[in-house]
């Protein structure tokens, strides 16, 4: 680092003591030569002198030569480059100054001085010419002391006021510009003064006397100076305004966070909101954006302007201001933003055009009416004194209306901000339509949604049940798995869960008419494996029709898979059977977790051999876990079923307050917020009846013991409290033993099951199914099961390995 008196002297210099002097008469003729002369040219005297000057030049600075005497003779004098020859032939570029020489007889003489270029930083210039160039460069240009007071500066740097150059002398930077950062500037030539470094391109923004109103931007560049034996005696610096160049450089930078963070999200809101909040504080200081209601909803709007606004409010979507809690805001966020009629915000979004007002009128009254608790305010209180308003207008439509104040920044809005404001709304308009309509269509997706996924776990007392379900599709919020409780006969009780290919609104449809088949099929009360072989068909003929393969992966009910459990809180027997599916996990009482041994069939669709079912006895309290196979992978690379079972085991063990709870940690621990894969976790934790709910009969093959059974059903009745029950209850009991006793052989069990509903079953060993009949006034038989189905509230058959159970419900309004 250089210090003060360290300096290197030598310098090479152009001084006029140092060049060649020859003479010319008016024509151009060499008249005197020097010895000076002749060591710079290598010619002698009798070789030069009585001949044309030009014959010491190169052939083309030879035909300038007229030109150049012309010149001469007009302006006194001319100065430049001309190529020369030298004795030996050589030509190189000299710097010439001819100047007039009079002489006593009149006669006309020209001085002409040659210097050579090797070691001189360029023309001689005389102080006049170099006053000339400090003084008419359009460039403001100062010297300092080592005091940092000013002792020289050029007319051009008045324009950035502080008066002219006389008057600043001996004055700091601060004494002039106020509005500056004279600190900082300061700090530069002192780093300069120390290091003798120069700075180039220091940039700085301010308020300069000129335009006390106007942030503006300079450019200023400083260099040490140096006496004659290198001693610092200040600082030379010049200034360039950049003004405009930085206004683009932040206009550029404001679309281009506007770019960044606009958009961020398709929620209407929060798209509003990033508009007002990129918007301050570097372009205005409290931004309003309002939409109309429609837009908020979704809703498809009529292009073109807004016609009546009485029938299409507004509402503030997103405000932003510099000071905290948006204290100029009169409406919050998300209420009715009514405006006086006729006012600028009404005419922008009746005409779609924008509107500047450069300075506001102080006294005018706000333009929102209709505000909660009565304010009024004029401009002046609120401290704003400029605006800019842009209506939101996207693919032709108007959706609102966006209003920039002013309020610190006393620059007002000018056109340049105006087209800044509205290229910047435009943006914003394109994603706050895009918001709209995903809106629309994501809530369409939810109705649908709603349709095909169980609006409630239904009310029984077979398992306590919770679930969880987390798409892939995060646009939509729709999947191709699903999961169901379905309720079947004699208390007992369905768990479903599956996944068709794919995800989004077309898987979503398909699994919902894989459910929609799922829940028929159970009302039939088929066995596991049945209701899966009847999926399969369903499936392959779909595949068939719609021309898709099951294992193209594309959305469609080919190729799903599906576990479908029964559990029965009786006897705590559970069957189940899987088409392409995971097998569940057991939650034991004590917290262990073991897989269900199960044999995997082919995916729906697809073909293969017949699905086999397992059964298996559950404790009291153990929880079966049914879920997709995304809740087992951890990406798209990253499949392997022990590790997935792994993972599954430690997040089951570990125990919550709650079932709901437990299946929310488990699918947050497994599943990230964006899962690759389709997610969904049915948890059922079994339960078993009471032996006072549950009461049953072996009877022998004998119409006699009809009348016994009934019997023995109203004395149940009576123990349970249901004597209300007693008269339907034997009905249903005497003709139900009397079908099983006509039309089967073996042995006849009868069961009362009281759970929510009176269920009455009959189990006998036929294997035909009774029909319902609907015998004439003639008949004398065949009235039975019509009048079980007018006093029961359901009833139905279902076949186990040994027969056929009869059975019948009955609605308990006050169960015990």
């Amino acid at each position: 680092m250089g210090t003060y008196e360290e300096h290197d002297l030598a310098r090479p210099r152009f001084d006029v003591a140092d060049a060649a002097p020859l003479l010319l008469d008016a024509r151009g003729v060499v008249t005197g030569w020097t010895d000076e002369a002749r060591r710079l040219l290598g010619h002698a005297a009798s070789e030069v002198i009585g001949t044309s000057v030009a014959g010491l030049l190169s052939a083309e600075d030879a035909e300038r030569m007229p030109d150049i005497v012309e010149r001469c003779r007009r302006d006194g004098g001319w100065a430049g480059l001309l190529t020369v020859r030298r004795g030996g032939g050589q030509q190189d570029r000299l710097m010439v100054r001819i100047t007039g020489a009079e002489e006593p007889d009149s006669r006309t003489r020209w001085l002409v001085l040659l210097s050579e270029l090797a070691g001189a930083p360029g023309w001689d210039m005389s102080r006049s010419v170099l006053e000339q160039i400090a003084d008419r460069s359009p460039v403001g240009i100062a010297i300092v002391d080592t005091d940092l007071r000013f002792v020289w500066s050029n007319a051009a740097l008045e324009q950035y006021g502080g008066g002219p150059p006389v008057s600043r002398l001996g004055l700091r930077l601060a004494d002039i510009q106020p509005g500056l950062d004279a600190d900082g500037i300061e700090a530069q030539m002192r780093h300069v003064l120390e290091t003798g470094e120069p700075v180039v391109g220091y940039e700085h923004v301010g308020q300069v006397q000129s335009a006390p109103h106007r942030e503006t931007a300079h450019v200023m560049s400083f260099t040490r100076l140096h006496d004659d034996r290198g001693r610092p005696m200040g600082v030379y610096y010049t200034v360039v305004d950049i003004t405009e160049r930085h206004r683009a450089r932040q206009r550029l930078a404001l679309l281009d966070r506007a770019g960044e963070h606009i958009g961020r999200s398709l929620d209407i809101l929060r798209t509003a909101q990033e508009l007002a909040d990129v918007a301050v504080p570097d372009f205005a200081d409290f931004v309003t954006v309002d939409l109309l209601e429609p837009v908020l909803r979704g809703a498809e709007l009529t292009p073109g302007p807004v016609g009546d606004l009485d029938r299409v409010p507004l509402r503030r979507a997103g405000q932003q201001s510099v000071h905290e809690n948006v204290p100029e805001a009169v409406v919050p966020v998300g209420s009715v933003a009514a405006y006086v009629a006729g006012s600028p915000p009404v005419r922008s979004l009746a005409t779609g055009l924008s509107w500047r007002e450069e300075r506001l009128d102080p006294l005018a009254r706000e333009w929102a009416t209709d505000i909660p608790g009565g304010r009024e305010a004029t401009f002046l209180e609120l401290g704003l004194h400029s605006v800019v308003i842009v209506p939101i207008r996207a693919r032709g439509t108007t959706l609102g209306v966006t209003t920039f104040f002013r309020r610190h920044r006393q620059e007002p809005f000018d056109e340049d901000d105006l087209a800044l404001a509205e290229d910047l709304v435009s943006r914003a308009a394109v994603c706050v339509d895009n918001a709209r309509r995903y809106t629309r269509e994501r809530d369409a997706a939810l109705v649908l949604q709603r349709s095909l996924l169980p609006h409630r776990l239904p009310e029984q007392d077979a398992v306590e049940v919770a679930a969880c379900y987390r798409p892939a599709d995060e646009l939509t919020g729709l999947g191709g798995d699903w999961y169901d409780v379905v309720q079947l006969s004699g208390a007992r009780v369905a768990l479903v869960v599956g996944e068709v290919p794919g995800h989004g609104i077309d898987a979503a449809a398909a699994m919902g008419r894989l459910r929609t088949a799922v829940r028929t099929l159970a009302a039939l009360d088929l066995p596991p494996e049945e209701v899966l072989a009847h999926l399969d068909d369903l499936a392959a003929r779909s595949a068939r029709e719609e021309g898709v393969a099951p294992d193209s992966g594309e959305p469609g009910t080919a190729g799903s898979g599906c576990v479908y459990v029964v559990y029965d809180p009786v006897d705590g027997q559970c069957s189940m059977a899987a088409a392409g599916h995971p097998a569940p996990a057991v939650i034991m009482p004590d917290g262990s977790v073991t897989f269900v041994d199960l044999p995997q069939g082919p995916p729906l669709g697809a073909g293969g051999p017949p699905f086999e079912a397992v059964e298996l006895a559950l404790a009291e309290g153990s929880t079966l876990a049914l879920h997709t196979d995304g809740l087992l992978a951890r990406g798209e690379e990253d499949w392997a079923l022990d590790a997935g079972r792994d993972r599954l085991r430690r997040a089951l063990e570990k125990r919550a307050s709650s079932l709901d709870l437990r299946c929310r940690t488990v699918v947050d621990a497994l599943s990230p917020e964006r899962p690759h894969d389709d997610v969904a976790l049915l948890m059922a934790r079994t339960r078993l009846l009471g032996a006072d709910q549950v009461a049953d009969w072996d009877l022998p093959m004998d119409p006699a013991i009809v009348a016994d059974a009934r019997k023995a059903a109203a004395r149940q009745l009576t123990e349970w409290g249901l004597e209300e029950l007693a008269f339907t209850t034997e009905l249903v009991v005497s003709e139900l033993v009397t079908n099983a006793i006509r039309h089967s052989d073996g042995p006849v069990r009868l069961r009362l099951i009281r759970e929510r509903s009176l269920v009455c079953e009959v189990f006998d060993g036929g294997a035909t199914a009774p029909h319902l009949r609907h015998p004439r006034t003639t008949d004398e038989g065949g009235r039975g099961l019509l009048l079980v189905s007018q006093f029961t509230q359901h009833w139905g058959t279902r076949f186990v390995p040994e027969g056929k159970i009869i059975w019948a419900e009955q609605s308990l309004t006050d169960p015990q």
